[in-house]
This record gives C-alpha cells, sequence and structure tokens, in this order.
C-alpha cells in the first residue's frame, strides 16, 4: 500500500447497559453466596428430649433441654420458646426416647393417644418376672407365660404329657408378646425389683387375653428389648 498507510478502523460501539448487567450479576452472585453463607451459621433454639416418656404422658420441664440447630424449615421442630405451653398443654402421642427433638407429630393434647387396636394392661410382678433395674418407662418388652402351667395358662386347659404331667417334663414358655411398650412402674418403697411391682404396658388388644391370664396366675415374665442398633 502507498506510503504504508493503514486502512481506517472503526471505532468500537461502547455498550453501557451490558457492562452495567455484568456488574449487577456479579454483585447478586456475590450478596447470594453470603446469604447461604449467613443461613448455615444461623443456630435455632429447639426442644430436645433427655428422659423416655411413654404415650399418653405429660412432658415434664425436667425432661428437655435447649438444643442450637441451624435453622431448617419443613420439619416441624418444636421451639424452645414454645416450651411453656409445651409442658402444661401437651402430652407424647408417641414413645419419646433421649436424644429426640421434638417435632409436632411427636406431640398431642390428647389425654389418651392409645390407637385403634391397642389397650393398657396393668401386671403386678414379682422378683426374677423381669429384668431388675433392667426396664424402664417407654421401653419396648416381651411378655412370656412360663412355668409348668404355661399352656394351661395360654389355652385354658393343660395338655397331657405337658403342664399337667408329673415326669419332670420341661416347663413350657410361650411367647405372647414382643413389642410391649412400658407407660409406667409403680414399686414399693424399697425400689424397683424388690418385692411387688406394678408395670402397665400398651398392648394390642388381641394380647389383652392371654397376657392378663398369665399374669392373674403370676406366670408372665417380661425380658427387654434392646433398640435397633442397639446392645
Amino acid at each position: 500500500m502507498p506510503g504504508g498507510e493503514r486502512l481506517p478502523v472503526a471505532p468500537r460501539e461502547r455498550k453501557p447497559a451490558l457492562a452495567a448487567l455484568a456488574v449487577l450479576l456479579i454483585v447478586l452472585g456475590a450478596l447470594g453466596a453470603t446469604l447461604m453463607v449467613v443461613r448455615a451459621g444461623n443456630k435455632v433454639s429447639y426442644v430436645e428430649v433427655t428422659q423416655p416418656i411413654a404415650p399418653g404422658d405429660q412432658i415434664p420441664a425436667a425432661a428437655i433441654r435447649e438444643v442450637m440447630l441451624s435453622d431448617d424449615s419443613g420439619l416441624e421442630l418444636i421451639r424452645w420458646q414454645q416450651r411453656g405451653d409445651l409442658v402444661k398443654n401437651y402430652r407424647a402421642a408417641v414413645t419419646l426416647v433421649p436424644g429426640s427433638i421434638l417435632t409436632n407429630k411427636m406431640i398431642t393434647t390428647k389425654d389418651n393417644v392409645l390407637t385403634a387396636g391397642k389397650s393398657l394392661v396393668g401386671l403386678s410382678l414379682k422378683d426374677g418376672q423381669f429384668p431388675k433395674g433392667g426396664i424402664s418407662v417407654g421401653d419396648t418388652v416381651a411378655a412370656w407365660v412360663v412355668g409348668n402351667d404355661a399352656a394351661k395358662s395360654q389355652n385354658g386347659t393343660a395338655d397331657a404329657g405337658t403342664s399337667g404331667s408329673t415326669g419332670g417334663t420341661a416347663p413350657q414358655n410361650t411367647l405372647i408378646s414382643n413389642h410391649l411398650i412400658v407407660k409406667s412402674i409403680d414399686s414399693d418403697a424399697s425400689g424397683l425389683g424388690s418385692g411387688d411391682t406394678n408395670v402397665t404396658v400398651i398392648a394390642d388388644t388381641a394380647d389383652v387375653g392371654p397376657l392378663t391370664i398369665a399374669a392373674s396366675a403370676s406366670n408372665v415374665a417380661l425380658v427387654r428389648i434392646p433398640p435397633t442398633g442397639g446392645n
């Protein structure tokens, strides 16, 4: 090209609107990240259960404590600020175990929370009919008919060669239920495991007959069922 001249270059068109939009997006992104960090560190006081509570029982103030957790909406957790109303007006709708964080589904205002097909059964037990110091309110236990009269207690009659025999036949041990829930325990002044101990359990209505028959003959024994994954 003569004289080494260059062709003129068209001036670049500036787009201030696009530049402003890019800046705005950067700012919004930074604000969103900051909000996520703030929410992650935002702790809220909730109610944690510290003692076992059976269905239908009141929730005493001594059985709960404050626990700080991240604010997580949608779980219907009970706030610590609601503990006054909780203790005064609500009861356990299910068996509450230590370490549970209370939710709306775990409490009720009803005095009797037994569901259809469930009944309360009172048992008067002596030493050896339950683990000494090994059961407490909220525990799941199994009930067995034990002794030489087990078959008679379960069926109403003695089978030949079993409970009615005198030839040293081994005692008949029959499982009545393995999912009874201990609702209350009342013992004498000597404490659990000494003398008669009255234990109230929540049982399937279908098991009430065999359970009361065996209990009236002092032929029932309770065995504690370890929690899932426990020892």
